[in-house]
């Protein structure tokens, strides 16, 4: 998977799930850049201490994967990705897979 920064189209729909900065204290490091930094991890497969500079700081964007994933804010997103995929008709529902495996129960172990 190749690794490319956020769309404006993609960040205004993430935008809106994200939660709302401090009133107090210092401000926030600019989420869109975090997140580009975030994902460019993700898909490079690199370190945190690899990310490039201009995604800001590896501490900061390793706590805010984990905060947001906490507090269920990449599930938010990516269901309403999901959601605008399947009514622009980019996402199909008619066939799903499951992976998975059975084995069976050995006798009298119930």
């Amino acid at each position: 998977m190749k690794y490319q920064e956020l769309s404006d189209k993609q960040w205004s729909m993430m935008q809106k799930h994200l939660p709302a900065p401090a009133k107090t204290g210092r401000p926030r490091c600019d989420d869109r850049t975090t997140i580009n930094g975030i994902i460019y991890v993700l898909i490079s497969g690199c370190r945190w201490s690899e990310m490039p500079k201009r995604y800001g700081s590896k501490s900061t964007a390793h706590l805010r994967l984990q905060t947001w994933q906490q507090n269920n804010i990449w599930k938010n997103i990516l269901s309403d990705a999901i959601k605008s995929a399947y009514s622009s008709g980019k996402l199909e529902l008619q066939k799903i897979s499951i992976d998975s495996s059975s084995i069976a129960a050995k006798k009298g172990e119930m």
